[in-house]
């Protein structure tokens, strides 16, 4: 059984009681992706599965066999950063840091649900599928993703440059 980690297969352990979160950090060595509270309430661990967010601590690594997941490490490095994670530098979107991994990886995904017209719970118009990033729209979808050092205002001014309305209808398209 094998996955897919950052575009490299992976094999799956053995133990099916191993989460993904431990997968990643334990056996591939991936340290990115941060153990925050460990119960699916900070975000911290938060990890792209096929494109989707997902919390890495409540999930299974067995659960994604044939599936593709994407760290923090998968989206850029050093000399070849991601738009977003080069916006978090330049809005000092992090303080310590520790946040940081999963809030670029929750963020990366809430873009793509913007693009699918998914809604969240303050969009106004439910059956728009043209969905505006407006401030609120942001926090809401951005809320399951805790800062202990309070840089929102860096890391809200880091998506809303990133992902501007006209980058996500070019996503959609």
């Amino acid at each position: 059984m094998s996955m897919t980690v950052n575009g490299e297969a992976a094999e799956i352990p053995r133990d099916p009681r191993v989460s993904l979160l431990d997968f990643l950090r334990e056996h591939l060595h991936l340290s990115g992706t941060k153990k925050g509270c460990d119960q699916g309430a900070c975000g911290a661990c938060t990890v792209l599965v096929d494109g989707e967010r997902m919390l890495s601590c409540l999930s299974l690594a067995v659960q994604f066999e044939g599936r593709s997941v994407t760290t923090i490490e998968g989206l850029g490095q050093p000399g070849d950063l991601h738009p977003l994670q080069q916006a978090f530098v330049e809005h000092d979107g992090f303080q310590c840091g520790y946040c940081t991994p999963g809030q670029i990886c929750s963020a990366v995904g809430m873009a793509a649900e913007i693009a699918r017209g998914v809604p969240s719970h303050v969009t106004v118009d439910l059956s728009d599928c043209d969905i505006d990033l407006s401030h609120d729209e942001l926090r809401e979808r951005m809320s399951g993703n805790l800062c202990r050092c309070g840089a929102y205002n860096g890391i809200v001014a880091a998506i809303a440059e990133t992902y501007s309305q006209e980058t996500l209808v070019e996503a959609a398209e």
